[in-house]
Order: structure tokens, then C-alpha cells, then sequence
């Protein structure tokens, strides 16, 4: 008997609904496959590698708060209160310094210079050529938490209000401090709501200015008064609960929701609608979180599958939304207490080919990679839940249960022999037993096959197999061996 892993992981509020779990694998369809036994495959959420050395003094802050890439190629980041130039080797040339903050930090670009913005009062801009650095002085400045380019203006919010305003087109950097000019007439505010601005998307050529409860949409007009008008009848009745949450791909916009009837539905904006794209599952556990507003976003793709990442810092939990699939996976690290922690990964971009994120802590910028199977050399921990298993409330023996995986993969040390662990649960996925063990084969052994046998009886059944292996693996499901009772 086959059983495929089918449906999203995290569908139901109830484990008895669907207990199936998914940590650090994502589905792939195999639909273009016709030969392929199952219609799904599980496959690896990326390992990392190191891409620059550790620049953190003893005791500072370590929290990269920002990666950028500019539109011409080359690269910023910021850990804790300092700015670098990062070259494509992972050289690291000092820029300037800002105000240390627990706040992200954002930058934008228009060929020549870069500006950053941090969330207080001062903004500063750098020479895209030089790597001059300096604030920005002019007084009509007023500070903001978001930066975006378009149509050749810098877009700005202005913190706790609904109002958001535009720099001249022009800027010269003849002297040493950055010439970021503003008109002090040229602001404007969300028209529909008077909830603050939380953050600015650009997508699609449409301004999103996305609200504590609503969002608006803007399109620039070259109109006399203000360049940027409101799309008419674009206007959303949901808002942003986590600032640095906002996040985008391609023409698709996501964040954290809160409206005026509640809070914690993930949403997708494409076009001039939205959509949720979270589960109840998942919104019940965020709306049991200590907090969200300290979430955390990005967007990356690894092979041909992009995803959407929502971290959690203070309740350290990580999340992966697979856009090709439309499912959800756990993502993060496994610590020495068995507790799976959030994912190292704070900030993200896509510079010299290289998908590269910064560290939450330590200041180290690494390279996600699809074909590396460890997190900078440790172990990433792999698990996957199936769906109940009834037989419309009948005893079923479990003879034996196969895993349908690639295995054998050579490793450093082909005689090394990894486990893969087998535990399952008998009250609808509530509670489960302890896991046994089997072999994963050594380097080359292509042919083993993961297997238990004797497994017991059960009348509503939910196997897990979880595994650490420093290789490539890849999962289709099962095969088991039943005899059904008519009891």
C-alpha cells in the first residue's frame, strides 16, 4: 500500500483534523514526472555556508540589520550601528556608522546614491561611486523607518503618522555630506484611513502604502500638486501587525495582517486584491505568540521553487511559504536541547549570483544553497508527519512500514552510517512513542532501504520520520504492509 505526503502540513487547528508536519522540507510536485510513483517529493530547505569572517568585537551588537544590493550590482550591510561596502569575494570595507538600534534597516538607490533610513529622525545617503558617506541634512527631512525608489523620487514614511513624502529628483554629492533634497510641500497622507503608515512596498509600479488596519494603493500622475495620486478604488481593509514583515517577489507583496476585526492572517497582494495564505493552524499560532510585531520578512528563491519567510525573533520561530506550492514548512535549527530555534537568517538579498542572508547575532553574512546540506557545518534537522491513517475505524496491524527516499548519498567519510528515526502515535497525532532507529546506508549504498517491521495495532495511525543527515535525501512517502480487522 502507497502513501503519499499529500495536502498542506499545516491545515488544521487540531492534530485529530491533520497532524501532518512538515520542518526544513518543502513539497515539489511531480506532475511534469508522469513515470514518478508519488505525486509529491519532499525535498531539502537550503544548508548554508560562510560568505564573509566574523567583524563583531567581543560583547557589541552582532545583529546584521540589513543586506542590499544596489541597482548596479554591488552590495551594503549594516551590523548593529555599521555600514560596509561587501564585495563579491566577501571583502568588507568600513562606510560609515548610524545610530545601534534593535530596528531593522532599510536602503534604496537611483544609480548614484544610496540612502538609509533606520527609523529615527536622521537619514543618510551614500555615493554609489565613492562609498561617500554622510546624513542627510536638509531640515525638510523627517525621518523614517522605509525607504523605496520610484519613478525617480525616494518615497519616505513619516513615523507614527499616515503621512509619507518625496525627495527632489536630483542629487549632488559635490560635498562631503549628502545632497538628499526635499521640497517641504510634497507630502501627502493615506486619504482613506488616518492609521499609521507601518510599511512601503513598490510593486509593479504601484506604491502600497500598507497601514496599521488599511492599505492604500498610489500611482505616480506627474500631477502639478503631488506627483503620486491614489488608485482610485484600490483600498484594502487590512493592515500590517508586524512592520518588517512586508516583504515582495516578483509582482506579489506579503505580510503579517491586522485589521479593525482581528490579527495574525498572512496576506498576499497581487494586483490591486488580496488573499490569505495562511492556514488556521498557523493563525492560531501566531495569535499565541508572546508577540508578533517584532516578525520579520524576506523573500528568496532556491532552484526554481521562491519563498516567503516570516520569522519570529522574540518567540524564535521560523516559517517558510513555498510560492509554487502554496504550502507551509518550519524553518530553523535544532539546539543540543532538542528545541528547534528560529533560522540564523535576519535579512536577505540576492547579490553577485549568490542568495546571501545575515546572521541575527554573530555579524556573519552566509550563502543559502540548495546543494549544501548542513547549516555552516552543522546538522539540519529534517521531519515529516503523514496523514491518519483509518480504515473507517477498524484495528489495522502494521506489518511494515518502508521509506520511500534517496538514499546512500557519499558523504565525507563514506563508511559513516546516518539513522533516520520512525515514531508514530495512535491518538490521532496527539501524543507519540518513542522513535526507532534504522540506516540511512553508508556513501554509495543506493539500494537500502529504510524499513520497520512489527509495528502494532492501531486504529487511527500517524507515522513521523525525522533525520539529519549531512547529504542529499529526498522523500516521496511510504510503503506499508497491512492486514485490516473487520473491528
Amino acid at each position: 500500500m502507497k502513501v503519499p505526503l499529500i495536502g498542506n502540513p499545516y491545515q488544521g487547528r487540531s492534530p485529530i483534523s491533520s497532524a501532518q508536519r512538515s520542518v526544513n522540507l518543502y513539497a515539489e510536485s511531480n506532475d511534469a514526472s508522469p513515470q514518478s510513483p508519488f505525486e509529491f517529493t519532499q525535498y531539502l530547505t537550503p544548508g548554508s555556508t560562510q560568505f564573509t569572517a566574523a567583524i563583531v568585537a567581543p560583547g557589541a551588537n552582532g545583529t546584521v540589520r540589513c543586506v542590499y544590493r544596489t541597482s548596479i550590482g554591488t552590495a551594503y550591510i549594516v551590523v548593529g550601528p555599521t555600514i560596509y561596502f561587501l564585495s563579491s569575494n566577501g571583502g568588507l570595507t568600513y562606510v560609515g556608522s548610524i545610530a545601534d538600534k534593535p530596528t531593522q534597516v532599510y536602503m534604496a538607490d537611483n544609480g548614484l546614491a544610496v540612502v538609509v533610513v533606520e527609523g529615527g529622525t536622521t537619514g543618510y545617503a551614500i555615493d554609489i561611486n565613492t562609498n561617500t558617506f554622510g546624513p542627510i541634512i536638509d531640515p525638510s527631512f523627517l525621518g523614517a523607518d522605509f525607504v523605496v525608489f520610484l519613478d525617480t523620487f525616494f518615497v519616505f514614511n513619516r513615523p507614527g503618522t499616515n503621512q509619507f513624502y518625496i525627495s527632489l529628483s536630483l542629487v549632488n554629492f559635490s560635498l562631503l555630506t549628502a545632497g538628499i533634497s526635499f521640497d517641504p510641500l510634497d507630502i501627502a497622507a493615506k486619504s482613506g484611513s488616518a492609521d499609521p503608515i507601518v510599511s512601503i512596498i513598490v510593486l509593479h509600479q504601484n506604491l502600497w502604502l500598507i497601514g496599521a488596519l488599511t492599505t492604500e494603493i498610489w500611482i505616480g500622475t506627474g500631477a502639478a500638486d503631488f506627483f503620486f495620486q491614489q488608485v482610485q478604488g484600490a483600498y484594502i481593509d487590512h493592515g500590517c501587525a508586524a512592520a518588517y514583515s512586508a516583504a515582495q517577489v516578483d509582482v506579489v507583496a506579503f505580510w503579517l495582517g491586522q485589521d479593525r476585526q482581528g490579527f495574525g492572517i498572512v496576506f498576499q497582494g497581487t494586483g490591486y486584491d488580496v488573499s490569505e495564505i495562511s492556514t488556521p493552524y498557523l493563525v492560531s499560532q501566531f495569535q499565541s505568540y508572546v508577540t508578533i510585531a517584532d516578525a520579520i520578512a524576506g523573500c528568496f528563491q532556491i532552484e526554481d521553487h521562491a519563498f516567503y519567510a516570516l520569522v519570529f525573533p522574540t518567540q524564535n520561530v521560523g516559517w517558510l511559504y513555498d510560492l509554487t506550492t502554496k504550502q507551509w514548512c518550519e524553518w530553523g535549527v535544532l539546539d543540543a536541547n532538542g528545541d528547534i530555534n528560529r533560522p540564523r537568517a535576519n535579512c536577505f538579498m540576492f547579490a553577485f549570483g549568490k542568495v546571501l542572508v545575515g546572521d541575527f547575532n554573530n555579524g556573519k553574512i552566509y550563502q543559502l544553497r540548495g546543494d549544501v546540506y548542513t547549516d555552516n557545518g552543522n546538522a539540519i534537522y529534517r521531519l515529516r508527519t503523514f496523514s491518519h491513517m483509518i480504515d473507517d475505524g477498524n484495528r489495522v496491524t502494521y506489518k511494515q512500514f518502508t521509506a520511500s527516499m534517496q538514499v546512500g548519498t557519499a558523504t565525507p567519510d563514506p563508511l559513516i552510517d546516518f539513522p533516520i528515526f520512525l515514531r508514530w502515535s495512535d491518538d490521532g497525532g496527539i501524543t507519540f512513542g518513542k522513535p526507532v532507529q534504522q540506516s540511512l546506508g553508508q556513501g554509495g549504498q543506493f539500494k537500502t532501504q529504510a524499513q520497520w517491521n512489527r509495528l502494532g495495532l492501531a486504529r487511527d495511525r500517524v507515522f513521523e520520520l525525522t533525520w539529519s543527515a549531512p547529504f542529499n535525501t529526498a522523500l516521496n512517502g511510504a510503503y506499508i504492509d497491512i492486514d485490516a480487522h473487520d473491528s
